[in-house]
């Protein structure tokens, strides 16, 4: 009897050992991660307004922050956000309150400039983090309820009242390229920061295929007609958070009679006699450079 229940106690007492251990060995490990996540070598996407913060090279270029800790220091209660790249990179991501001042190390430049700065790569994560960080400052509260919302993931928010959630919003809008013989459609809209002239553009309505929103955008804001739709590509356009779908069609009908409010200037121009462009970071200007390259074929 006694040999029976020291036999138990020391069984207990071994089980209670290889319980704790195990406790302890996932507390340990989960302690590792937590402090591997913070110490961990991360590109730093810093940004005011849509400023980017680029670090100089002493060779003249610029290029994103890396390290450890944060590049500049973050005023109480920032939130930095975990950027996801298809590189699998480690990236993060907050914004400045206030601008800072250039110094002999830090500069802040455009997003936009900074395509002319960076690889391709880092150009377009950049443009995924200004996203979150616009729709992290846009929905602060529930739009249902007004309650503050909780962030529970990288791209979700949950109302912690009603149990909405959130996900970064994403504007759809149409580029179409409309061919008439040896020339294309450019026009000039009133938004332009600029000189240059671009293809016909709109926004995604309800209710409409995006063949049908090229369709419209071009009869309300050109009053001409088209045909012969097709698919040429797209392209994320983080200002501040759209999708950009490009389209082919032909002319099919029509004068040229501009919708006032939004267009200053549109016409059909051959290779020969071009306007100025817009800028190679654009899927428009790719998709003009598309047709230039088939015209000289």
């Amino acid at each position: 009897m006694t040999t029976t229940l020291s036999k138990r106690l020391t069984l207990t007492s071994l089980f209670y050992c290889i319980n704790k251990t195990v406790f302890i060995t996932s507390q340990f490990e989960e302690y590792r991660k937590k402090k591997m996540s913070q110490t961990a070598q991360s590109w730093w996407f810093v940004f005011y307004k849509d400023e980017l913060l680029l670090e100089k090279k002493e060779n003249g270029t610029f290029a994103l922050p890396y390290g450890e800790i944060p590049p500049v220091f973050m005023i109480e209660k920032t939130t930095v956000h975990d950027v996801t790249t298809l590189e699998g990179s480690n990236c993060k991501a907050f914004s400045l309150a206030r601008p800072i001042e250039e110094s002999a190390k830090y500069v802040l430049i455009g997003l936009r400039a900074s395509y002319e700065c960076l690889p391709v790569t880092h150009y377009q994560a950049a443009g995924k983090a200004h996203e979150i960080l616009h729709w992290d400052r846009n929905s602060r509260f529930c739009s249902a309820c007004g309650t503050p919302m909780e962030q529970k993931e990288s791209i979700m928010k949950k109302c912690p009242n009603c149990g909405r959630e959130v996900y970064p919003a994403i504007s759809t809008a149409i580029l179409v390229l409309v061919r008439k013989g040896d020339s294309i459609l450019l026009v000039h809209a009133r938004n332009f920061k600029g000189s240059f002239n671009s293809l016909v553009a709109g926004f995604l309505e309800t209710g409409e295929t995006l063949e049908e929103c090229v369709a419209r955008e071009v009869k309300e804001e050109t009053g001409l007609d088209v045909k012969n739709i097709t698919y040429f590509g797209n392209q994320p356009w983080p200002y501040p958070s759209g999708l950009m779908v490009g389209f082919i069609a032909d002319y099919a009908g029509g004068e040229i009679t501009l919708q006032d409010e939004e267009l200053s200037s549109g016409d059909f121009y051959t290779r020969d006699h071009l306007p100025e462009l817009p800028r190679k970071l654009s899927l428009a200007r790719k998709m003009i450079d598309w047709w230039l390259d088939c015209s000289n074929k």
